[in-house]
């Protein structure tokens, strides 16, 4: 079998990968969690829209300087190992492998389960049979296009990144202009002098931690970058641009569903419930299922991302069983088992998803496997920026110092307001996290020592 993969994805296909992965997911169910956590706080909310938008711009532009000097396989991995080594790109292939694109797969594929329960009456929507099974069924259904039909699968990720944009727009200009003509909008915003000034900071801390999982997902889109057509012109140009539609788009829809329902409706009942005000009954549920494509379009994404993961350890002769995981499959260009181990990853985080957050069965280790993965992340992405600052010296002063350093205060914003929102659970994290880490490492060892 072949160890390449085929340049087969253009400009379009890479922004529709950033703004696809991270629009139509998150933003659908964390603007009720954020409006929950501060109190119905309508102006924490888009505060925390905007800080977490800014800070991903950041980010996002900073890599897209990386990108414009490497094009190798793994995105992030490869940032990892040209500018802090190979150790360092081991551990961060490991983490995003085994835990950052299964842990936000998992999440988006309940979210597409929860959303169908809604539209077809399932009872029990969030935590019953029906939505774990549905969930599962998406799951194989994916990982099928993803592994058997890529260029399919890549098209699939430009259709759903328009068709979800139609019910963000549509409940952006409706709701903006319905919240407008009927004071709703500048009432919600007005319900938030109810709860004062009391732990503002700690509110937005909170907010900007829940909103981190509405906007993640842009990384995803460097894993494909050995795989697209010149890539070291396409990867930076599709990063921001794709990062500044997803801003947009954002604002605008949580001005529009604020002012579409009252903020203790919304809290209650969701989006869902504010489709159906704005639209009707007939064209909420027609909206509704436009949600749920987005939200497979968005999870289509992250297993593309995820399932090459391990693919590309192996092609560092790195991980378990690199001779294994580094097979292409000549017919379709993917690597099947690595594919399948994805999927596996994906299954288990959806099983601790149910277990853990929404049960409570782990106990101290139910924690929001939603959030601190994320936060993780951008804490891995601060030795990367600082390296770059210290190694790319042909760079402009601006983007070899003034970007890193912007990029490395926004992560640790991010890590900081992770601490102050979820307290103890973070230490129960860091403790899975660390046992999940020692086992890649470990298995590493075995590698170096045959």
């Amino acid at each position: 079998m072949s160890k390449e993969l085929s340049k087969k994805y253009g400009l379009l296909t890479a922004i529709a990968m950033v703004a696809g992965v991270v629009i139509g997911s998150g933003i659908f169910f964390k603007t009720e969690v954020v409006l929950a956590a501060t109190g119905g706080n309508a102006w924490i909310g888009i505060a925390a829209l905007l800080f977490v938008g800014i800070v991903m711009i950041i980010c996002a532009y900073t890599f897209s300087i990386l990108a414009g000097r490497h094009d190798h396989v793994g995105g992030v991995v490869d940032y990892a190992e040209a500018e802090v080594g190979s150790g360092y790109a081991y551990c961060m292939g490991w983490f995003t492998t085994v835990v950052y694109f299964p842990t936000v797969a998992s999440v988006v594929l309940w979210l597409a389960g929860v959303y169908t329960c809604q539209l077809f009456g399932i009872p029990d929507p969030k935590t019953g049979g029906g939505c774990l099974a549905i969930t599962g069924l998406y799951l194989v259904l994916i990982v099928a296009l993803n592994g058997l039909a890529p260029i399919l699968s890549g098209k699939l990720q430009i259709s759903a990144t328009v068709i979800k944009l139609i019910p963000l727009v549509l409940m952006a200009v409706v709701g903006i202009v319905q919240g407008v003509t009927s004071g709703t909008l500048a009432e919600n915003f007005d319900f938030a002098g109810a709860t004062g000034d009391v732990n503002a900071g700690k509110l937005l801390m909170t907010a900007c931690v829940a909103m981190a999982f509405s906007y993640e997902g842009w990384i995803v889109a460097t894993t494909i970058n050995s795989e697209l057509r010149d890539a070291k012109r396409t990867l930076p140009r599709a990063l921001i641009l794709g990062s500044l539609v997803v801003v947009a788009v954002y604002v605008l829809y949580y001005l529009g569903i604020t002012g579409s329902i009252t903020i203790p409706e919304l809290m209650e009942h969701g989006s869902a419930r504010a489709f159906e005000n704005v639209f009707g009954g007939v064209m909420g549920r027609i909206l509704l299922v436009f949600v749920v494509v987005s939200c497979l379009g968005t999870c289509n994404g992250l297993i593309a991302g995820g399932s090459r993961g391990i693919y590309a350890l192996a092609a560092r002769n790195e991980g378990p069983a690199p001779d294994l995981f580094g097979q292409v499959d000549p017919r379709t260009g993917m690597p099947h088992n690595s594919v399948m181990f994805g999927a596996i990853m994906v299954a288990f985080w959806i099983f601790f998803y149910y277990g853990g957050p929404l049960s409570g069965w782990f106990g101290p280790l139910s924690f929001d496997s939603s959030e601190l993965p994320i936060v993780t992340l951008y804490a891995g992405y601060i030795p990367i920026f600082v390296m770059m600052m210290k190694k790319e010296k042909n760079l402009h002063p601006v983007k070899r110092y003034v970007m890193p350093v912007l990029a490395i205060l926004s992560c640790l914003f991010i890590v900081g307001a992770a601490v102050a929102s979820h307290g103890v659970d973070v230490l129960w994290y860091l403790l899975v996290f660390a046992v999940i880490m020692a086992i890649g490492l470990l298995l590493r060892g075995q590698k170096k020592r045959k």
